[in-house]
């Protein structure tokens, strides 16, 4: 089990999935959900997509995502919580990220990155999902 920080306790139903339903929103405010592999990382929760994906587009133009935990098909085993989200910069932090993905997700992670790199040839970013104080989500 993943030992949760006070900080983190909105996450604690995330702490032991594998998955998350992440929801993001168009320009016209049309929900997106997609089903991504996640870390827990001070408070926050991180997803690793390439930079040129819908979700990264979303977050770039209006920075809201919903999230819940949720099975490898998206369907959601929790309550949506609503989130910040915004594209990670801090090299460092991406250096940190890339082994937490790397530890939870083993050789799954390695064979996903190399596949990605080979097909689309495209950069990859980190999205940062920050639980925000409104609460669970309609």
């Amino acid at each position: 089990m993943t030992h949760l920080l006070t900080s983190e306790a909105p996450l604690r139903d995330f702490a032991d999935q594998r998955y998350i339903n992440l929801t993001t929103f168009r320009r016209n405010g049309r929900a997106v959900a997609t089903p991504v592999w996640f870390v827990i990382h001070e408070g926050r929760l991180y997803v690793y997509t390439e930079a040129g994906s819908g979700k990264a587009k979303r977050v770039r133009a209006n920075g809201r995502a919903q999230i819940a935990p949720s099975d490898v098909r998206g369907r959601p085993l929790g309550a949506f919580i609503a989130a910040g989200a915004r594209q990670v910069s801090e090299s460092a932090l991406c250096e940190r990220l890339e082994d937490a993905f790397r530890r939870k997700y083993g050789w799954q992670f390695r064979l996903f990155t190399i596949i990605a790199t080979a097909l689309r040839r495209g950069t990859h970013v980190f999205i940062e999902l920050t639980p925000t104080p409104d609460g669970p989500s309609k």
